[in-house]
């Protein structure tokens, strides 16, 4: 490396720093919210990080961005004392239990009921198990995010489908509520900065349906629930045609419903961010045009750099930063394009900015960490017939080869390394800021009724 850093002391913590009051960055430039969280902070001791994936994945990135000391120093110190807010993803995943699994099998159990084990355990078993329960915390420390755009609800329409994922993250947060609370207003996440606690903010991957088609009202009267159970972002359509509009593998590319605006009104009478992250072109640009409050793609990439169907094309992103919205920058190497890796994804953030400003976007990672312990279990579990591709999956082929050099680079424990990668690039401690956190509150608190 050219400019060595002091790798000691940086892998061997959690953040690399202590978590200590950001020197270099002077008050007067935080925002209101910032300031609060600045001042009430109380500095804590970063904790020794044992964790060899995590270790492993810092140390793909610093090869790769090759910061200065002092570049690393700020950055790390800048990540520890910011609000950091991920626009879309998930909290860290727990190891099924295999012999659970395995016993299910043998009972024969149908491929439905072994999926919903399978999502259940990764999501809750953080509570029930010690093991796993450490893991979840030494990963969500690592990464220093302190919010979560979390997926609470499955592909799909179907309230009894979309209300699963809803009540297993209802769940982990009702039981580690010390270390990571279930936030339901954009207040609720500044307190969790302040109190040094972790906290999701809840979406769903579909807008909650009775699919009766008897009136329009009828049909989205599960919106207003789900709202009241806590989700605060919807997708709009994912990947393929719904009753809404087109998702972005539909060759179609038909656009947003009569339907669909309806729903769109509904979501900015209640307070719910219309998502088009999944959605098609024609889509996501229509539900701008017609949307009163801020639209989000909240995972995406930017299709001038890279094409890809999961991207958003110029006049999209437009028309979303048009509505106050923005978009979340993934970190999925094959959407991301270039040298897929960490880089790749500084290189789209630069983009929006330098195209549409420094308000309009984010990073809505996508990606989780997984428990090392996954593999030990998932050895135990008997080997199931292939199943058929599913349906929300059916999209064009994709030549883009993924290396793990790539995936390790942008593993979502490295969080405080986007943030020094961001202070490579040049941008003001504000600007960053609003980068990695400060953008999606806004929006959330432009959003919430």
């Amino acid at each position: 490396m050219k400019n060595p850093v002091n790798r000691r002391s940086f892998l061997g913590t959690s953040l690399g720093i202590a978590a200590t009051s950001l020197g270099a960055a002077k008050t007067s430039n935080l925002t209101a919210a910032e300031k609060e969280v600045t001042a009430t902070k109380t500095p804590v001791k970063p904790k020794p990080i044992q964790n060899e994936t995590i270790l492993h994945a810092r140390k793909v990135a610093l090869e790769i961005l090759k910061p200065t000391p002092k570049q690393l120093e700020h950055g790390l110190k800048l990540h520890a004392d910011s609000l950091v807010f991920d626009a879309y993803g998930f909290a860290p995943r727990a190891a099924v239990d295999g012999d659970q699994l395995a016993a299910a099998i043998k009972k024969h159990a149908s491929s439905a009921e072994l999926k919903d084990l399978r999502e259940d355990m990764s999501m809750t078993r953080c509570v029930t198990d010690p093991a796993e329960q450490r893991e979840f915390k030494e990963a969500f420390d690592a990464a220093g995010v302190t919010c979560v755009f979390q997926n609470a609800g499955e592909e799909g329409q179907d309230p009894l489908r979309l209300i699963k994922r809803l009540a297993r993250f209802t769940y982990t947060t009702d039981m580690l509520s010390d270390f990571v609370s279930k936030a339901v207003t954009p207040d609720d996440i500044l307190q969790a900065k302040q109190d040094g606690r972790h906290c999701l903010y809840l979406t769903g991957n579909g807008v909650p349906l009775t699919q009766q088609w008897v009136t329009t009202t009828d049909e989205m009267k599960y919106m207003r629930i789900f709202y009241q159970l806590g989700i605060r972002m919807m997708h709009m359509t994912y990947n393929r045609r719904n009753m809404l509009g087109d998702g972005c593998a539909e060759p179609a590319n038909a656009g947003l419903s009569d339907f669909g605006r309806e729903v769109a009104a509904e979501m900015n009478r209640l307070g719910i961010i219309p998502d088009v992250a999944h959605s098609g072109w024609q889509t996501s640009l229509e539900t701008a045009q017609v949307s009163k409050r801020p639209v989000v793609a909240s995972h995406t990439t930017c299709n001038t750099l890279h094409h890809h169907i999961r991207s958003k094309p110029d006049n999209v992103i437009k028309a979303i930063a048009d509505t106050g919205g923005l978009i979340g920058i993934c970190c999925i190497p094959r959407y991301l394009g270039g040298k897929g890796d960490i880089s790749a994804l500084l290189d789209q953030i630069d983009y929006v900015v330098k195209k549409f400003g420094i308000d309009h976007v984010a990073i809505g990672t996508d990606v989780s960490y997984t428990s090392r312990n996954s593999a030990l279990e998932n050895k135990k579990i008997p080997r199931t017939p292939r199943s058929r591709k599913p349906w929300r999956s059916l999209w064009p082929a994709d030549p883009f080869v993924e290396t793990p050099e790539m995936r390790t680079s942008i593993a979502w424990t490295n969080w405080p390394l986007f943030t020094v990668g961001l202070v490579q690039r040049g941008y003001s401690d504000t600007d960053v800021q609003k980068i990695i956190g400060g953008n999606i509150l806004r929006v959330c608190q432009q959003s919430f009724s």
